[in-house]
């Protein structure tokens, strides 16, 4: 009986993950479900929604249903396709927001690239000196509920005065900064999170070892802190693109997407569709920053934590 068990053994069936090729597949397949969902739920709401939206009180719950606040989505598709103006040789409508689009990213990737270096710098701090970790992280959870439509142009007014030899400082600057102020935040408790993930048979295996601090952060906590820096750095990426938005808006930075916003916003009574454009384009935009970090996280798949087959 005993060989007979043994002998059956091999042939148990275990469950065994997905295919990466079809994760990725069914992750897209997903994501075009989820937007084809949400054009049939606007052109449903469009269609039995009032034409005055819903009112309770003075407040203003569902919005109105007309074709001057919800073009319909395939108006506003070919729109896409058409000149900004009537003037001759103006641009495609399209392009003219890829152009404005792309000016947004380059300025929301240099704010990243500051708000990625300050987050991990603070939570190596944080984690190195218990004290700093008690002093500042409640300083660093407390700056999230400045009110970035506020912060804007003092970063802006404070930036103007900077003189150092023949540095001059550019506009462009104060809504960099503006971006690196939101993307910190969840690199900081996302990387002192994964800073102190490691088990504490492991640390003290490290410890009767005699391993420094830094060889210890270097072999056991920033491999261990991959799985939680992943989800935080996409999530910065799309915080300095919201902060790079908002800061165009705020600082008046010619060029962006936050300013075409704008302006197409006051075009709106002739135009509905158009000033739609500028929305989508900084709603691609976050999907373009949050996806190319998504990307840079196949560099690192060998840390991630995977299931055990059962």
């Amino acid at each position: 009986m005993q060989a007979a068990t043994v002998a059956r053994a091999p042939s148990r069936r275990t469950r065994t993950a997905p295919p990466a090729s079809r994760a990725r597949a069914r992750a897209w397949g997903f994501g075009a479900l989820g937007l084809a969902a949400l054009a049939a739920l606007w052109e449903l709401y469009k269609l039995l929604g009032p034409a005055d939206g819903l009112v309770i009180g003075e407040v203003r719950v569902l919005p109105r249903t007309s074709d001057l606040a919800m073009p319909h989505i395939w108006e506003t598709a070919g729109r896409l396709f058409e000149p900004v103006t009537r003037a001759e040789g103006a641009r495609v409508l399209w392009l003219e927001v890829a152009i404005a689009a792309s000016l947004t990213l380059g300025i929301a990737a240099a704010g990243w690239i500051v708000g990625v270096t300050v987050g991990l710098l603070l939570a190596l701090v944080m984690q190195r000196w218990r004290l700093a970790e008690s002093a500042a992280l409640p300083w660093i959870i407390l700056s999230q509920t400045v009110p970035l439509i506020a912060f804007a142009p003092v970063v802006k007014s404070w930036g103007s005065r900077i003189e150092i030899g023949a540095f001059e400082w550019q506009d462009w600057m104060s809504v960099a900064v503006i971006a690196s102020y939101l993307a910190f935040f969840p690199v900081a408790v996302g990387a002192l999170k994964g800073f102190q993930s490691p088990d504490r048979l492991h640390l003290e295996l490290m410890r009767s070892y005699s391993v420094g601090w830094w060889q210890t952060m270097r072999y056991l906590r920033i491999p261990a802190a991959v799985p939680y820096l992943l989800p935080a750095l996409r999530l910065a990426a799309a915080n300095a693109v919201v902060g790079a938005v908002v800061a165009e808006v705020s600082t008046g930075l010619q060029g962006g997407i936050g300013r075409l916003v704008i302006q197409y916003a006051g075009q709106a009574s002739g135009d509905p569709a158009k000033a739609w454009a500028p929305i989508l384009g900084a709603i691609a935009l976050g999907l373009i920053a949050a996806g190319s970090v998504a990307l840079m996280g196949a560099l690192a798949r060998n840390y991630r934590r995977t299931e055990d087959a059962s």
